[in-house]
């Protein structure tokens, strides 16, 4: 005991009086406060319950007390030399792992802790310093040196290995999409007719010499000083030009024909400034100019991250993304003189009434911008500035797309009678939330207009295999291999997929190949074209009258069109909320309905009934609305449950007729992507609910019931009678004529 008595008194290093004195004034007064405010909280339970709450409180707060003392005093000990040191390593470590804090946080933990003992055995062991020690230090040296190094290797095993160790849990081919397709339509990823011709445009004096070639277009430059902030000297320097003087240079591939052909204006995110993104995405210019559109691969590398000009991050460009919006209209500006050009190799070629924008991460995000600014006359950041555009842009394709880094006026970008597509990958280890739903969802449209828009999640896609120069690695340097590219699919694959999707939506919007619709109402329609595995989709068109959307009022009673009613019975959960996705709320509304059929009596069910004066429906109309999984408690272990409903329809007469969910296709579970590699994986978060649309025919209903009046139409019911337990998101519930 005396031994440890003084152990203890060494720890404590002794006070002066006035130190003393001080210690007991604060102990006092916090004793007496908590016992003060234990009166005020615990008081009413009586004068023990209160005075044992009181005591352990103040218990708790000095063994944290203690701990933190102890763990000071041990940090006295260390050299500030090495405490500098450890400061300064993991600040420049965070460098090389660019990834999610928290990932990066242990990573660097680790590695520090393990080098600092490594090298600490090893200097030590070179200096002599366990010659004339103790048997028992010489053997807790050799087991720590054995224990640190088994814990290098396996973590350079862990960090060298590609493939990870996490595989999916998912069945793929139960959960693939139905195989039926339509025998009439072709292959949307088959080379076109029309041989396809390369070519170039520049500004002169380029920072890339590629873009001013003998017989390339010459292009003027454009003042976007007002549209980007703090561009750097160091920048101008390397690039050779200001923000005064951004180039308009692209990359062309065109078909071989008389036209007139749309025009596809693509643009790349952001990226290393100097490893050039604009020629990634050849194999779309390739294919598309085949089939018959002139396609253009812009240049926008000079706004992107260059840790050289930036300081690595001490003086970064900032709030570049309307520059990114304004450059693509300055390219259409000067497509638009092309195609008017007496002598010019685009004279009477291009469609300026067909209009398509592609964006990638960042650049879809600009293609929302560039849609919101073509619309005004001025920017909304200085009406000073004009805008003078209007350019027919019809359809928009966002790939890993962005959202928000930038809002006009302080506002998120809405648009209206925009044909819109989202592609997004599961796995995508940049932006790893489907950001770009949020803007899926602020398109609106005008009633009867012939518009649509489309969302597709695809598992195994990356961010970085849109582009084939970004590839695989979705970072910089070693923090790429933190991540699990074990669930990846090939970048052939990832590209196959992106040009069916991409071609069949310009097919449909540009080229009013209705057929190719199709393929987003249900993805069954290309399933012999796209690579195997899970695709979620999502649509609504501009022929639907939505009933509810769930973002209209706090009323969840009330439905969006006047005069309807919502109603849920023996439900578990019940609510209109946000959605969550993986690091935000996003922009998307819905209810929630959740029910366990073994915990509450009674059949489950919520009821959407018709204002009196009905909606307009045919036979030929359909039900539509979109359905997420919201079982985000699933554990891993957990078998994947494919959750089923009874969909049921009421006319005024009392007429009903029901089927089932998976009659049109299964709800797909929400879909895990783990794209840090075990056993790590679950630091971040994994998965976000992503909707699935659904359509039912009301003449299905009436072969069901043939007494059924879809004319008359007067409820929706949906009955949670086919699964025993779960919880569901539902939005955009509609009649599609």
């Amino acid at each position: 005991m005396e031994k440890i008595r003084k152990k203890i008194k060494s720890f404590v290093k002794p006070m002066s009086a006035g130190w003393k004195g001080a210690s007991i004034g604060l102990a006092a007064v916090t004793v007496c406060l908590c016992i003060v405010q234990a009166y005020y909280m615990l008081g009413s339970h009586g004068a023990v319950d209160m005075m044992v709450g009181a005591v352990l409180y103040i218990a708790a707060g000095v063994l944290i007390c203690g701990i933190v003392a102890l763990a000071a005093h041990f940090l006295k000990k260390v050299p500030s030399r090495y405490m500098g040191l450890c400061a300064g390593s993991a600040l420049c470590l965070l460098f090389c792992f660019i990834v999610p804090p928290q990932v990066a946080g242990m990573v660097i933990g680790v590695i520090i802790l393990l080098f600092s003992i490594l090298g600490c055995l090893i200097y030590k062991w070179a200096k002599g310093g366990y010659k004339d020690v103790s048997k028992a230090k010489k053997v807790t040296a050799m087991v720590t040196a054995a224990a640190t190094v088994t814990g290098l290797s396996a973590g350079v095993f862990w960090l060298a290995s590609d493939s990870g160790f996490n595989a999916s849990a998912v069945n793929l081919q139960e959960l693939a999409p139905a195989e039926k397709f339509r025998a009439g339509l072709q292959d949307p990823a088959a080379e076109g007719k029309f041989k396809v011709k390369t070519l170039v445009y520049g500004s002169p004096g380029n920072y890339r010499s590629s873009f001013n070639q003998s017989g390339s277009l010459v292009t003027k430059t454009v003042d976007g000083s007002a549209f980007v902030e703090n561009w750097s000297a160091t920048r101008t320097s390397t690039l050779g030009f200001g923000p005064d003087a951004m180039p308009l240079n692209g990359l062309v591939w065109y078909p071989d024909g008389e036209g007139p052909f749309p025009l596809v204006i693509a643009v790349h995110g952001n990226h290393l400034m100097t490893e050039y993104s604009d020629p990634g995405y050849e194999y779309l210019g390739r294919l598309l100019a085949s089939r018959g559109y002139i396609f253009v691969s812009i240049d926008e590398n000079f706004l992107n991250t260059s840790p050289f000009d930036d300081l690595l991050i001490l003086n970064v460009l900032k709030n570049e993304n309307p520059a990114r919006g304004l450059l693509m209209l300055e390219h259409l500006k000067t497509w638009e003189a092309w195609s008017k050009q007496a002598g010019g190799p685009f004279r009477g070629k291009v469609d300026m009434n067909n209009i398509a924008l592609i964006g990638h991460s960042r650049g879809a995000e600009a293609i929302a911008i560039a849609a919101a600014y073509n619309r005004l006359n001025a920017y909304p950041e200085d009406g000073n500035i004009k805008f003078d555009y209007h350019f027919n842009i019809g359809s928009l394709i966002a790939i890993g797309g962005t959202d928000q880094q930038y809002k006009p006026a302080g506002q998120p970008i809405r648009l209206r009678d925009m044909n819109y597509l989202a592609v997004h990958g599961a796995h995508d280890m940049d932006v790893d939330s489907f950001a770009a739903s949020n803007q899926y969802q602020r398109i609106d449209f005008t009633q009867g207009d012939d518009r649509f828009k489309a969302a597709v999640y695809i598992y195994g896609a990356n961010h970085g295999q849109f582009n084939s120069v970004w590839g695989r690695k979705d970072t910089v340097g070693p923090g790429n291999k933190v991540y699990n590219t074990k669930q990846l699919m090939s970048e052939a694959e990832q590209q196959q997929a992106t040009k069916v999707l991409i071609s069949s939506f310009l097919d449909a919007t540009l080229k009013k190949n209705n057929e190719y619709q199709r393929i987003f109402q249900d993805i069954g329609y290309a399933r012999k074209w796209l690579p195997e595995t899970i695709y979620v989709t999502n649509y609504l068109d501009s022929q639907t009258t939505l009933i509810s959307s769930f973002d209209d009022d706090t009323d969840p009673e009330s439905t969006t069109i006047p005069g309807g009613k919502l109603k849920g019975q023996h439900l578990l959960e019940w609510k209109e909320e946000k959605i969550k996705q993986k690091h935000a709320l996003a922009d998307i509304s819905a209810v929630r309905l959740g029910w366990d059929r073994t915990k509450k009596q009674g059949s489950p069910s919520y009821t959407v009934t018709l204002p009196p004066q009905g909606i307009k429906a045919e036979a030929n109309s359909s039900i539509v609305f979109s359905l997420a999984d919201a079982e985000d408690s699933r554990k891993k272990q957990e078998p994947v449950t494919r959750i089923d409903l009874t969909v049921k329809v009421a006319d005024k007469k009392g007429n009903e007729a029901s089927l089932p969910l998976s009659s049109v296709a299964p709800l797909l579970p929400m879909i895990e992507g783990e794209i840090i590699k075990a056993p790590i994986s679950s630091v971040i978060p994994t998965k976000e609910p992503v909707f699935q649309s659904y359509g039912f025919r009301l003449n299905e209903f009436r072969r069901v019931n043939p007494n059924f009046e879809p004319e008359q139409l007067a409820a929706i019911v949906f009955e949670f009678n086919r699964t025993e337990k779960g919880a569901v998101l539902l939005n955009d519930i509609g009649i599609r004529n």
